[in-house]
């Protein structure tokens, strides 16, 4: 039964403002993630005395290689400054930062010292659960003078935009300070997978859903039917290759839905391209047999 016009306007005004409301939730989402991820965590910071004050930013982030890019920037305070809210050096400082191999910086008196990059293995985790992957890591830092050891601070930023980073212990004791940490997917890369494998198994199922149409209804090759399926096959393949984080082939995202879409898809093209052809030879086959014989 058609609905009055006035109820399908109605109708109308309930979709725009179901997807206003979706919209609105989108942004409220992203808000609260940037917010999260530009959040500064200060870790065992030192609360008197002269101590050497190092912001740790996490910038990039490969699973793959299991390394986790770490830039380190020391800052002085109290005597190790040359004034008062200064970021100059009055006496060298080295610094070393130990996790699987061992990395030396060193702070110049009369200059600032410059962010330096520090690596970090990532471990406890594997690739192929992407995107439900995760792992963790631990750095030690400590530093030192002409005199002997320095107390060390740490003050910790999450900057890559794949992945998040949430420290968890920071142990401080004889001048040394320890991060330790658990890295994940970022919440949008964790949407995103999610809606990859809705839209995997939706594609999937729709040209099964044709397939079977196509069957039962005794068509023969339709041929733009049949492109629609060709196309979603190969379709299917750009989408996986284009996952946040680049995913490696045989992770739990292929065997949730990737290899089952594609399989579903393959074979609907391949029985309906069999039993289309079926069609089209009996099609022919009695179109030849009414035909009149020759001279009659």
């Amino acid at each position: 039964m058609r609905l009055p016009a006035r109820l399908r306007g109605n109708r109308f005004a309930v979709v725009l403002l179901i997807l206003a409301v979706l919209c609105s939730v989108g942004i409220a989402l992203y808000l609260n993630e940037r917010n999260t991820r530009q959040q500064t965590h200060e870790l065992a910071l030192p609360t008197a005395g002269d101590w050497v004050e190092l912001d740790v930013t996490s910038q990039d982030i490969d699973p793959g290689t299991g390394q986790l890019t770490l830039y380190v920037s020391p800052v002085p305070h109290g005597g190790l400054a040359q004034g008062p809210e200064s970021s100059v050096f009055s006496r060298q400082i080295d610094i070393t930062v130990r996790s699987t191999t061992r990395t030396d910086l060193r702070a110049t008196p009369g200059e600032e010292a410059p962010p330096q990059p520090v690596q970090a293995n990532l471990y406890d985790g594997t690739e192929s659960d992407y995107p439900f992957d995760r792992y963790h890591f631990s750095l030690a830092f400590s530093a030192s003078d002409g005199t002997g050891a320095v107390p060390v601070g740490v003050v910790f930023v999450d900057a890559d935009p794949f992945f998040f980073v949430r420290p968890t212990s920071t142990p401080f004791g004889a001048g040394a300070a320890e991060l330790a940490g658990r890295v994940s997917r970022a919440r949008s890369t964790f949407i995103l997978a999610w809606f990859m494998i809705a839209a995997m198994w939706a594609l999937a199922l729709a040209v099964m859903a044709g397939a079977e149409v196509l069957y039962r209804g005794g068509q023969g090759l339709v041929w733009p039917s049949l492109g629609w399926m060709a196309a979603t096959l190969f379709a299917l393949i750009g989408m996986r290759n284009a996952a946040p984080g680049s995913p490696p082939i045989g992770s739990l995202i292929d065997y949730v839905a990737f290899f089952w879409a594609e399989g579903i898809i393959a074979a609907s093209l391949t029985v309906t391209v069999v039993a289309g052809t079926r069609v089209e030879h009996r099609k022919r086959a009695e179109a030849g047999s009414t035909e009149p014989a020759p001279g009659t």
